[in-house]
C-alpha cells in the first residue's frame, strides 16, 4: 500500500464506519427512550400506514366501551324511576279495590280519590323529571312504533299482537305476501316487509300449521335486518285480535317514528358508521296521562268507576312491567357488546404492539454492539491520523 500524505484512505474508510456506528448508535438511543421501534415513516413506511389505521380503530373502540357504558347508565336512570312508578300503581290498585267496596262511602272515597289523584300527578312528575344529560327518557324515548300502524288497529284481524323494533329508521313499512291474480295468497309462507329503501323476505311456513298459526301459539317474525319484530297470533290466543293466516299481512303497514316530544335512543357502539354498529332502543311515553299507561280517566270517586280502575291499572302494571323488562334486556346486551368490545381492544392493541413497539432486549443488544464499534471506529481514525507521519522517517 503506498505512502500518501494529501489523501489518508484509512483515515478515510475510518471515519464511514465511525459515522455509520453513530448514526446507528442514535437510532438505537431514540427507540430505546420512546419504547417504539416505529418513530417516523422512514424507520417503516408499509408499518407505519398499518399502525396509524390500528390506532384509530383502537381509539374508536375505546370511545364504543364508553359510549355503551353510558348508554347502561341512562338505562339503569330510566329504570329506576319505572321500579317507582310501579310502586305507585301497586298502591293505586289497593286504593281502586279498596273504593271498590260497599264498606266505604262516598265521602271516604273523597279522601281515597284525592290520594288517588296525587299520585296519578306524581307518575306524571317522575316521568317528566327522569333526566339523563338534559334529555328527558320517559316521555317518549327514540323510535316508536306509532298506533296509527294499519297493522296495530283495532280492525285489522291479522293476528298481529304486537311489534318490537330495535334499530329501524323512521317511515313506513309495507307487507308485501305472494298473491294469485285474483288477490288471494298464494300460501307459500314467505313474508316481505320495507320501506322503499330497504327490504326483507322471510319464510314462516316451518313455523305455521299449514297455512295458520296453531291454536292458542304464537309466532315471530323477526325482520333483523330492518330491526322489526312482528308476534302473531292463533285462535284462541288472549288479547288477540283475528288469526294469523297466510295472506293476512298484505297491505298492513307499520309506522315507525319519533314522538313529538320525544328524541335520542340511537347508541353507536361500533367503530364504524354501519347500522350494526348501533344499538337502538325506544322508551314509550311512560306519563300517566299518555298512550301507553292511560289512566288519565281512571277515577275511584264512585263504586263502579273504582272497579273499571282496577283493569286499567292492571294493564299499566303491565305496561311498566314489560317495559322494565325491555329495559333490562338492553342493558345485558350492552354488558355483552361492552365485553366483546373490551376484548377486541386488546388483540388489536396486540397486533398494533408486535408492529409498532421496540422489542426493548433486541435494541440493548444492538445499542451496545453499536457503542463498541463507534469506541472502535474512533480509536481506529486516531490511529489512521497518525500514518501519514511515517512520510517524516524517510526525510530524516
Amino acid at each position: 500500500m503506498p505512502l500518501r500524505v494529501n489523501s489518508n484512505i484509512s483515515a478515510l474508510n475510518a471515519g464511514r464506519h465511525l459515522n455509520t456506528n453513530n448514526r446507528t448508535l442514535g437510532v438505537k438511543l431514540e427507540r430505546l427512550a420512546s419504547g417504539l421501534r416505529l418513530n417516523r415513516a422512514s424507520d417503516d413506511a408499509a408499518g407505519l400506514a398499518v399502525r396509524e389505521g390500528f390506532r384509530a380503530e383502537i381509539s374508536g373502540l375505546k370511545m364504543n366501551v364508553s359510549n355503551a357504558e353510558q348508554a347502561t347508565n341512562l338505562i339503569q336512570v330510566a329504570e329506576g324511576s319505572l321500579n317507582e312508578v310501579s310502586a305507585i300503581l301497586v298502591r293505586m290498585r289497593e286504593l281502586s279495590v279498596q273504593s271498590s267496596s260497599s264498606t266505604v262511602t262516598d265521602e271516604n272515597r273523597e279522601a281515597i280519590q284525592a290520594e288517588f289523584t296525587q299520585l296519578t300527578t306524581e307518575i306524571d312528575r317522575i316521568a317528566q323529571a327522569t333526566v339523563y344529560n338534559e334529555q328527558s327518557v320517559l316521555t317518549g324515548y327514540g323510535n316508536q312504533v306509532l298506533v296509527t300502524s294499519t297493522a296495530l288497529t283495532a280492525s285489522n284481524t291479522s293476528g298481529v299482537t304486537s311489534i318490537k323494533i330495535s334499530g329501524a329508521a323512521t317511515g313506513e313499512y309495507t307487507f308485501v305476501e305472494a298473491l294469485e291474480a285474483d288477490g288471494s295468497a298464494t300460501a307459500d309462507g314467505d313474508v316481505t316487509l320495507g320501506n322503499g329503501t330497504v327490504t326483507q323476505t322471510i319464510r314462516l311456513a316451518t313455523m305455521l300449521d299449514g297455512t295458520d298459526v296453531a291454536d292458542g301459539t304464537q309466532i315471530v317474525a323477526n325482520f333483523d335486518r330492518l330491526g322489526i319484530q312482528v308476534t302473531l297470533a292463533g285462535a284462541d290466543v288472549t288479547n288477540a285480535t283475528g288469526s294469523y293466516s297466510d295472506g293476512d299481512l298484505e297491505g298492513q303497514i307499520i309506522s315507525v317514528d319519533v314522538p313529538t316530544d320525544g328524541k335520542g335512543g340511537s347508541f353507536q357502539v361500533g367503530p364504524t358508521d354501519a347500522a350494526y354498529n348501533r344499538l337502538e332502543i325506544g322508551i314509550a311515553d311512560m306519563k300517566a296521562t299518555g298512550d301507553t299507561l292511560n289512566l288519565a280517566p281512571a277515577s275511584v270517586a264512585t263504586i263502579t268507576s273504582a272497579r273499571t280502575a282496577i283493569t286499567s291499572l292492571d294493564e299499566a302494571i303491565t305496561a311498566v312491567s314489560q317495559q322494565r323488562g325491555e329495559l333490562g334486556a338492553f342493558q345485558n346486551r350492552l354488558a355483552f357488546t361492552i365485553s366483546y368490545t373490551e376484548n377486541e381492544i386488546e388483540n388489536i392493541q396486540a397486533s398494533e404492539a408486535s408492529i409498532s413497539d421496540a422489542d426493548i432486549a433486541k435494541e440493548v443488544t444492538e445499542f451496545s454492539r453499536a457503542q463498541i464499534l463507534s469506541q472502535a471506529a474512533t480509536a481506529m481514525l486516531a490511529q489512521a491520523n497518525v500514518l501519514p507521519q511515517n512520510a517524516l522517517a524517510l526525510l530524516q
